[in-house]
């Protein structure tokens, strides 16, 4: 058991080359590069310790030399190192590709349908359906019910599909965009959705912005960077990023910026557009960083020949994802009207038939029994108030027109 600063401990199990260690406490917790369980320190250019702030409760399990880090809970602070994926990766950070689409071919059927029967009239003719199988109440055939909600249910589950596949189009399309990326010291054209935290990737003019990038520099004096964000906030108007100093004085050399190694901790993925904090370790120094040297997912560059950027967050941790949330089911203020006013047509039904249902109970004990040598009782039916009872519900199936079902196809 090794103790470290700030209360932090590391407990080691396992032999050879497999170890797991976890953190309690508030402090810090460490990666190790070295095998397993042999003590000698780490070779140039593996992976060091390096310390990572740590929460109440964090948790990391760790196997075969520290190729894989989870976290066990929500991040809580982001930390990355640049053109280090070896690194980067231990955290399991998501990649850049995007899904908007709600369905796939495994869970369309049964998610569409929860979603189509949350709608009152839907549900109701569902019941509906079951009370017509008891041959007790049923005064009408069962498919009287079947044809028309199946062809609601049919008619709304085709638009919906519809509606996802160009979704799943369209996420493939974006998924798929070319995009310019520094690997091993030469530019690469590479797919958004291979693009990892830590990578640096080159924008050029009127090109969208992959993923949520530090600006690290680019073609204008001062490292000046004019983005459109249109995309985001409807605004046309040009804003300007500027890179750090630090940085800027790379300008697009790649052999500078292959070595460039900074390290990056900040905040984690939020949807604030208007907030950014975060800190550059770069040579020994410490440099604030805020939200105008950072540049969102969706913005596209203006009047800027190149800019040179850190990925630091992808996917569905860039702003933009995270304003934009999953994909649920929407409802219109017409749908909740229609809900509101199915369910008063429904208690005006249940009133007439029990209306109904109390009307055949004082005829049956007034004039029915002349009717009994005729029409006898069935052997299920032993008084009058059974006979009403079952009524009730055969009313209920008779009337059920008065529910409008057709109005919910659109």
């Amino acid at each position: 058991m090794k103790q470290l600063g700030g209360g932090e401990q590391i407990s080691e199990k396992g032999r050879g080359r497999k170890r797991a260690l976890w953190g309690r406490g508030r402090g810090v917790a460490l990666l190790w590069a070295g095998p397993c369980g042999s003590g000698a320190p780490a070779q140039k250019g593996a992976l060091r310790w390096r310390s990572l702030e740590a929460t109440a409760a964090r948790r990391w399990w760790c196997f075969s030399e520290m190729k894989y880090i989870k976290p066990l809970i929500s991040e809580q602070e982001r930390y990355l190192q640049a053109n280090n994926r070896e690194f980067n990766s231990l955290f399991g950070y998501p990649n850049n590709s995007i899904k908007t689409s709600k369905y796939n071919a495994l869970n369309f059927l049964p998610m569409n349908l929860f979603e189509q029967f949350q709608r009152l009239a839907n549900a109701y003719f569902l019941i509906l359906l079951f009370l017509q199988l008891i041959p007790q109440i049923s005064s009408l055939a069962w498919y009287t019910t079947v044809i028309p909600l199946m062809v609601v249910l049919s008619i709304t589950a085709v638009k919906d599909g519809i509606d996802d596949m160009k979704r799943h189009k369209n996420d493939n399309q974006v998924n798929n965009r070319s995009v310019l990326v520094l690997m091993n010291g030469r530019i690469v054209t590479d797919k958004w959705m291979n693009i990892q935290v830590g990578d640096i990737i080159k924008l050029e003019n009127n090109q969208l912005v992959t993923a949520d990038i530090l600006l690290l520099s680019s073609s204008e004096p001062y490292s000046l960077t004019y983005i459109e964000t249109a995309e985001l906030d409807g605004e046309t108007n040009l804003k300007v990023k500027q890179a750090i100093s630090v940085t800027s004085d790379m300008e697009d050399n790649l052999k500078l910026l292959s070595a460039f190694d900074g390290e990056v901790r900040c905040e984690s993925p939020n949807n604030r557009l208007d907030r950014f904090t975060g800190t550059l370790t770069y040579k020994g120094k410490n440099y604030i960083l805020n939200h105008d040297r950072l540049i969102f997912r969706g913005c596209v560059i203006r009047n800027t020949d190149w800019c040179y950027g850190l990925v630091v967050f992808t996917g569905p941790d860039t702003k933009v994802m995270q304003n934009g949330g999953k994909s649920a089911f929407k409802r219109t203020h017409i749908d909740h009207l229609m809900n509101v006013l199915v369910l008063w047509i429904f208690l005006f039904l249940c009133g007439m038939c029990f209306i109904l249902a109390i009307g055949h109970y004082i005829w049956e004990n007034k004039k029915g029994y002349y009717f009994r040598d005729f029409l006898p009782w069935k052997e299920y039916v032993s008084s009058s108030v059974v006979s009403s009872v079952l009524i009730f519900w055969s009313y209920f199936i008779i009337l059920n027109t008065m529910v409008p079902i057709s109005l919910y196809v659109r």
